[in-house]
């Protein structure tokens, strides 16, 4: 890929259609169909027809020949770490069809902002924003390592790979506005502005600090299910930044529990948690955490619970609950273990369920058993009170 020549030719048409066949350098790509449509082109879910395996197609208009060409150096650095490690969308190849220039991706899931879209924007559990914050900073400690910053980090282009088998776990794309570190000039509006770092509404000069800023943002929204700073306009902004210190939605622990009535089980873990995103979303970048330091924060302790899938929490609610039988999520980079603190409440559950298996044993067998005939009177009483019901509604 490195040694082939980035040339663009010129044309305006767009006539890529589903149901076709894309000719790459490492396969043919049957064209299923597309999964949506921006600026700069579209994305179609494709089969490579070699292996057999699905792959996504990015395919770009004529018109952003820039664009492209700078994705494609981005991608050409990224493929010098390992994808998988570093929680980065795998780059397969790239090509033209019909002047238009083809970037060939792994298949993903969905991204976290439709991912939150279908839950009505409910805050996510703490162990999933633990999964989601541990695999964002080490993708961004890969992209420091090769002095590349994303430039336009949101819940878009952040997707899952595959939430029912490996849920949450996520993988960063998008990186057609990444650039050099050294090659980012100082006053380049970059990012969508609902996530858009002070030092580039200021016109400051720009590094990877920007990156960390925005990931403090998705993990603050993912806290909260909503925009924290107000997105109309730049000015408005920056005065919430200025008079709020960013963070003063982020309540504490008895905040939290005071407005929603609800009595937070780990104090410590959200103590934890507001903390890291304050330093994320620190104003001045000088003073900004990085990604190495976030990483070794308590909020990562590595002895607390492997995250889990559970049910949206009720809006709002901050309290870490205890999913009984909940999946483990699988591949997530050095994932947290079990401290000792939920090891000792996991003995008390323990202790309980046996006092109640107890008592239950204790108890007549008669009122814990029930027979065939019994369950047969119940369904017939509930079926005969049904009838009864339709039959009363058909007479009104």
């Amino acid at each position: 890929v490195a040694k082939q020549a980035l040339s663009f030719p010129c044309s305006f048409s767009f006539e890529v259609l589903e149901n076709i066949i894309l000719l790459g350098h490492k396969g043919a790509y049957f064209v299923e169909r597309f999964l949506g449509e921006g600026t700069f082109g579209k994305v179609a879910k494709c089969t490579n027809l070699s292996t057999n395996k699905e792959v996504a197609i990015k395919i770009i208009k004529n018109g952003f020949n820039k664009t492209a060409e700078d994705e494609i150096k981005a991608l050409t650095e990224i493929s010098k770490l390992d994808a998988h490690k570093y929680s980065l969308v795998k780059y397969v190849e790239w090509f033209h069809y019909n002047s238009h220039v083809c970037i060939v991706f792994e298949m993903l899931d969905q991204s976290l902002f439709d991912f939150m879209k279908d839950r009505s924007s409910l805050p996510l559990f703490l162990h999933e924003i633990r999964a989601i914050a541990w695999q964002l900073l080490i993708s961004l400690k890969g992209l420091k390592s090769i002095n590349l910053v994303h430039c336009d980090i949101k819940l878009d282009n952040i997707m899952l790979v595959n939430q029912v088998s490996e849920p949450f776990r996520v993988k960063l794309i998008d990186f057609g506005l990444a650039s050099k570190t050294t090659d980012i000039q100082t006053g380049t509006r970059l990012q969508n502005i609902c996530f858009r770092a002070p030092e580039v509404i200021l016109g400051l000069p720009l590094d990877e600090r920007l990156d960390m800023w925005t990931v403090g943002y998705v993990l603050a929204l993912l806290y909260t299910g909503f925009y924290i700073l107000p997105r109309d306009s730049e000015f408005n902004i920056i005065r919430t930044e200025e008079n709020s210190k960013v963070v003063w939605k982020l309540d504490t622990p008895e905040q939290r529990s005071k407005k929603s009535g609800e009595q937070v089980k780990d104090k410590l873990d959200l103590e934890q948690l507001i903390d890291l995103l304050k330093r994320m979303l620190e104003v001045d970048p000088n003073k900004r955490i990085s990604p190495n330091d976030a990483l070794r924060h308590p909020f990562f302790d590595l002895e607390k619970k492997t995250p889990k899938i559970s049910k949206p929490q009720e809006k709002g609610a901050v309290e870490v609950h205890q999913q009984t039988a909940a999946k483990e999520v699988p591949s997530v980079p050095q994932g947290p273990a079990t401290n000792p603190q939920e090891r000792s409440s996991n003995k008390n559950k323990k202790s309980l369920v046996q006092q109640q298996k107890a008592e239950k044993r204790k108890a007549p067998a008669a009122s814990r058993k029930r027979t065939n005939s019994d369950r047969q009177s119940q369904d017939q009483e509930k079926s005969w009170q049904m009838e009864a019901a339709v039959k009363k509604k058909r007479k009104s």
